[in-house]
C-alpha cells in the first residue's frame, strides 16, 4: 500500500528523469542538471500534486474535506506552472535579448535570467496524466 508523499515524489522523479530524456534527444546530448530544474515537458510540479490529489481522492473519497482541498491546491499549482510562470519566463526571453543587444552595443555584463521556469497547457497536461497514473498503479500494487 502505497503512501501519499510516496506517490507524489515517485511522479515528480518520473517527471524529472522524463525532463532529462526528452531534452537529451532533443538536443542530443545528457544534461543531467535537468534532474533538478523547473520547466519543461512534462510538468513534475503538477504530476506531484496530481499524484496526491488522486491519492486522497481514491483513500478518503471524493467529496471528503481532504480532496476538495487538494484538488483546490493542485488547481492553483497547474494555473501557477502554465500562467504566471510561463509569463515571467517569456519576460525573461525578452530581457535576455535586450541585455544581448546592450552588451553587444555598450559592453554591459549582465547575468541572463533563466528562461525556462513555466509551462505550457501541453505540459501541464502531461504532469497531470503522469500524476494519475502513478498514483492509481500505485494503489493497484
Amino acid at each position: 500500500m502505497a503512501s501519499y508523499i510516496g506517490a507524489a515524489a515517485i511522479a515528480w522523479a518520473i517527471a524529472q528523469a522524463l525532463k532529462v530524456i526528452f531534452d537529451s534527444v532533443q538536443k542530443r546530448r545528457l544534461d543531467l542538471r535537468r534532474l533538478a530544474s523547473s520547466g519543461g515537458m512534462p510538468s513534475s510540479h503538477t504530476a506531484t500534486v496530481a499524484a496526491l490529489t488522486t491519492m486522497i481522492g481514491a483513500r478518503r473519497g471524493l467529496t471528503s474535506p481532504e480532496f476538495a482541498l487538494a484538488a483546490v491546491f493542485s488547481s492553483v499549482v497547474m494555473y501557477d506552472a502554465a500562467g504566471v510562470r510561463r509569463a515571467a519566463g517569456r519576460q525573461a526571453a525578452v530581457l535576455n535579448r535586450i541585455i544581448d543587444d546592450l552588451f553587444h552595443q555598450e559592453g554591459i555584463k549582465e547575468e541572463r535570467l533563466r528562461e525556462l521556469i513555466g509551462h505550457t497547457p501541453y505540459e501541464v497536461i502531461a504532469g497531470a496524466l503522469l500524476g494519475v497514473v502513478v498514483a492509481l498503479a500505485l494503489l493497484g500494487a
